[in-house]
């Protein structure tokens, strides 16, 4: 096997197990630290490191941006970041991590819900696989039979997640961003992770924390989705981009929520019901089917934008 087939298989592996993984970290870490303040500080600092990073390889230039590509990386920043990732460390103060994962692993669905609205054509055998999809979410959701007995205002708020996440990937390939893959991204990390900063100050969440009070789980699972989340996956996932297929990068979408629901049955004890593994079936197989429709299309998805929505609304990390 030579290194470029084993430099695929292990950034394959880190955005497989990483960013399935980062459902059990959140879980964790909001035990003690306040949901609003974990994730702001979590994409803050990933987004400085990240902006450090380019300014000692490129100069402070490389950050330069124009006035409508700042304000469009704002406003996908605050969707993805905030309203996306935001809102699921909010959720999962209650709402079990596997049951998290799976709500919105259904999010390249949403988009595809976005994009009819949109008028825009989507053929119909995808629209098919997208209605399978929503009856694997209903079996997760519904009274009764939520795992973890989730109470209703986690699900709710895990719903909107997904939407906001959904929206974001939708208008990405919308409105005109940073060329740079990564200057965009950091750009969304730093005005995401500020936003949800703001919120936390605005909740009383900073003047109610005790350092003291901060377990070494919650800090040691913080630090992990900053340096494991945030910047390793991330790398590696730019690099797969540049280096394979997007139809096959685009694996991790169905491929995440399995490993968190396993991950969080063995570290946490969390439940695997039979609404779970039914759930978990009909939601990634329609999963699977619809990104495959989308990224094997006749004409392979190339720019950045493009890349964006197709493969980017399958989950926040």
């Amino acid at each position: 096997m030579d290194r470029r087939t084993l430099l695929v298989w292990g950034g394959l592996a880190t955005i497989y197990v990483v960013w399935g993984s980062t459902y059990l970290a959140i879980r964790v870490m909001v035990e003690t630290v306040p949901p609003l303040l974990g994730a702001g500080l979590r994409f803050f600092v990933a987004g400085a490191v990240f902006a450090g990073w380019l300014v000692a390889r490129r100069g402070w230039g490389s950050l330069r941006v124009g006035r409508r590509e700042l304000l469009a990386a704002a406003a996908i920043g605050i969707l993805l970041m905030a309203g996306g990732n935001g809102l699921v460390t909010v959720a999962e103060q209650d709402a079990p991590s596997g049951l998290s994962a799976l709500i919105i692993a259904a999010i390249p669905l949403w988009v595809i819900v976005l994009r009819l609205i949109w008028r825009e054509r989507i053929a119909a055998v995808t629209l098919a696989g997208v209605g399978l999809g929503f009856v694997g979410v209903a079996l997760l959701v519904v009274p009764g039979a939520r795992p973890g007995n989730a109470p209703l205002w986690s699900v709710l708020v895990l719903l909107a997640a997904a939407l906001s996440w959904a929206l974001g990937s939708f208008l990405s390939g919308r409105v005109t961003l940073p060329a740079d893959v990564i200057v965009a991204a950091t750009l969304q990390m730093l005005i995401g992770g500020t936003f949800l900063l703001v919120c936390a100050l605005a909740a009383g969440e900073a003047s109610s924390v005790r350092v003291s009070d901060l377990s070494g789980k919650s800090i040691a699972s913080f630090a992990y989705l900053v340096v494991a989340g945030s910047l390793l996956a991330f790398t590696a996932y730019v690099w797969l981009l540049q280096n394979v297929r997007i139809s096959t990068v685009a694996t991790y979408a169905f491929v995440n929520p399995i490993v968190a629901v396993l991950l969080g049955w063995a570290i946490l004890g969390e439940d695997i019901t039979t609404s779970i593994v039914v759930g978990a079936t009909v939601i990634v197989a329609s999963v699977a089917f619809v990104v495959r429709q989308e990224t094997t299309a006749p004409t392979e998805v190339r720019s950045p934008v493009e890349v964006a929505e197709c493969i980017d609304a399958a989950e926040p990390h």
